[in-house]
């Protein structure tokens, strides 16, 4: 089949998709335009006297040394381009224009992919090198022979019209495909026979009077341009055609996708506008594509061609960084000759590697199951709650309370930070990770003051305010715990002491129905008229169920209030409460103390209830906190 632009368009959107593409049915690199001037002559042996392909030389008569060399020196422009646009990120990011260093940054990924395609023996198409940011490469870069059509026997005289330059390149490409059969090339024969039946569309819808577009034909080295038509279109405007032909393909898959899954979110391709661009051949652009969706990639190209989203690029950094950790912290502990803890830290830095798999796929990764940070196992953090704590004069006593200040501090980062982790907000689980690891470096520097004898470093207090979300991750979506904590006063039967209330509490939580309501009770404690229940009731819920949303508004929770009878005595009621579960609307956690009733007659007596949901029902439960802040400033011991 002729290999039309629609045939092209195809191949990048199933590209896209993530199916593979056969290699053969994509055409031949060819040249850009006319040949230019500026390039230096090549010296090529005369054409055989046939039309069929010269042969190749054989490779013991050409000699390694001049085969190595030229491998060589592409080899060193390849990692010199590359080294070009790195530097150029740098700069770009010391003077803070991040878009910039995005540009440039994955731009050099082109470079990557070309040494990898050298170093597999692969030849290389240096028309698709990105371009010089020093030297702009004003100069077209030349094809290489291999992957280009032969060159012709004689150069063919300049056309009259347009129909004669047509029928000369079809012609050309018909001796191409004779050729490239004579010498059992068939891969090679079939894209030369699908680029001359192009042609042939084209004269058809020439001489129908139709428009042709003749940027989409390729054009064989060597070739006049088409009378009526720019032959040396101007470098940016060359390779401005290629990608804006690579944008419109994206953007109509991009449309398509969008439909499909109900949003339309806008693919954007890049390349730094502050540089001249070389005119490119239309195949390359296959290889540009291949930077924009595989970034840093070392797999097939096929297997990663989903381009992604920011929320998936945020993924990506966070997981790759967290597996950069437990690296970091393997080869910590293999420097400590602890290799259990080693091994295990390395087999969840692998075990990371399926996410980051799967979100360069473009897949939806959970990031709640990525581990915590590796903490420090040789000492336990203790979470101490302290009011405004006045610094003593004694060195031993200001060491060990800024010790338990910055532990406190670590303990909360570390806490938020598993908060958002569950809610799967990666900005706030980052911000948190950055200051625990602050506290932790701080805390590093106190024991290395410490043990050195130096005097406390100097410290101040900051007003830190922080956005921080109440959440319950040890509770799942289908879980409501309900925590009876204790009884108050709580009023004795008639005929029992108040030291002989023999207290317990039950209560009945009428979903999914209250004829199949989930019932729980205490454990009785006695003797005591205020007693310690502190028990918790795990209850199986929906929260998105008509009947459960309507016990939270309208029911609540009845708790009824006994005393234990003895041996063939029934149990007494020592009364009733209710607790509202309307505030489960905007909060995860619901605490009252309510009053224990007689029917409607107040007893006195009250009891402590807590209800959790692992987070609200509408919404999360955000709240803003602002703390002081223990900051150590500028020591003079410096951690090794």
């Amino acid at each position: 089949l002729c290999a039309s632009p629609q045939s092209l368009e195809s191949m990048l959107v199933s590209l896209k998709k993530g199916r593979k593409v056969d290699e053969a049915d994509i055409p031949p690199p060819v040249a850009g335009g006319a040949p230019t001037s500026t390039a230096p002559p090549r010296r090529t042996p005369p054409p055989p006297p046939s039309g069929l392909e010269p042969e190749p030389t054989p490779p013991q008569q050409q000699g390694e040394p001049e085969a190595a060399a030229p491998a060589e020196m592409l080899s060193a422009m390849l990692l010199g381009r590359q080294r070009e646009y790195k530097v150029a990120a740098l700069k770009a990011k010391q003077q803070g224009d991040m878009e910039q260093v995005k540009l440039y940054f994955r731009t050099s990924k082109v470079t990557v992919l070309l040494i990898e395609a050298l170093e597999k023996g692969q030849e290389v198409d240096l028309s698709c090198l990105p371009p010089s940011l020093s030297s702009a490469l004003s100069e077209p870069l030349p094809n290489p022979p291999a992957s280009t059509p032969p060159a012709p026997s004689a150069v063919p005289a300049q056309p009259k019209d347009v129909l004669e330059a047509l029928e000369q390149r079809r012609d050309r490409y018909q001796e191409a495909c004779a050729q490239a059969k004579a010498s059992g090339d068939d891969r090679k024969a079939r894209m030369h026979e699908r680029i001359a039946k192009q042609y042939q569309s084209a004269i058809r819808t020439h001489k129908a009077g139709r428009a042709v577009n003749y940027a989409e034909l390729p054009v064989p080295p060597g070739f006049h341009p088409i009378p009526g038509q720019e032959g040396g279109v101007g470098a940016e405007q060359g390779f401005s055609a290629m990608l804006e032909a690579a944008n419109k393909l994206a953007s109509e898959e991009t449309i398509v996708t969008g439909e499909e899954e109900g949003e339309n979110e806008e693919v954007n391709y890049f390349f730094p506008s502050n540089i001249v661009l070389s005119p490119i051949p239309q195949h390359c652009v296959l290889l540009w594509l291949k930077a924009v969706f595989y970034i840093g990639n070392r797999k097939s190209f096929q297997e990663h061609v989903v381009p992604l989203l920011p929320t998936a690029l945020q993924q990506l950094d966070f997981v790759e960084g967290r597996r950069q950790q437990y690296m970091k912290a393997a080869l910590q502990a293999k420097q400590k000759n602890d290799m259990d803890a080693a091994r295990t830290l390395l087999r969840t830095a692998k075990g990371l590697e399926p996410l980051i798999d799967a979100v360069k796929a473009g897949k939806h990764v959970d990031i709640s199951k990525v581990p915590s940070p590796p903490g420090d196992e040789d000492e336990d953090f203790i979470l101490v709650h302290h009011s405004e704590v006045q610094i003593s004069e004694k060195a031993d006593e200001v060491y060990t309370q800024l010790a338990k200040m910055l532990k406190e501090q670590y303990e909360k980062c570390m806490t938020y930070s598993k908060q958002f982790t569950h809610l799967g907000n990666i900005a706030e689980t980052t911000k948190f990770e950055k200051m625990a690891e602050s506290c932790k470096k701080s805390l590093e520097m106190l024991k290395l003051s410490q043990s050195k004898r130096l005097d406390p470093p100097k410290h101040h207090f900051e007003e830190r305010t922080y956005h921080t979300v109440r959440i319950f991750p040890d509770l799942s979506s289908t879980e409501m715990v309900v925590v009876v904590v204790r009884g108050m006063n709580l009023p004795a039967p008639s005929g029992i002491a108040t030291n002989d209330l023999d207290a317990y509490v039950k209560f009945d939580f009428p979903y999914p129905s209250t004829e199949q309501p989930q019932k729980h009770r205490t454990a009785v404690v006695k003797n005591t008229n205020s007693p310690e229940f502190n028990q918790g009731f795990t209850l199986n819920i929906n929260r998105n169920h008509r009947g459960f949303r309507r016990v939270v508004q309208s029911k609540g929770l009845k708790l009824e209030l006994l005393h234990k009878g003895g041996f063939l005595r029934s149990d007494k009621p020592i009364g009733t409460a209710h607790i509202k579960l309307e505030k489960l609307e905007t909060e995860s956690e619901v605490r009252e103390i309510v009053e224990v009733i007689d029917g409607r007659k107040p007893t006195g007596g009250r009891v402590e209830v807590r209800v959790r949901l692992r987070e609200p029902l509408s919404g999360q439960d955000l709240q803003t906190t602002t703390e002081r802040w223990l900051v150590l400033d500028q020591s003079q011991v410096h951690l090794e």
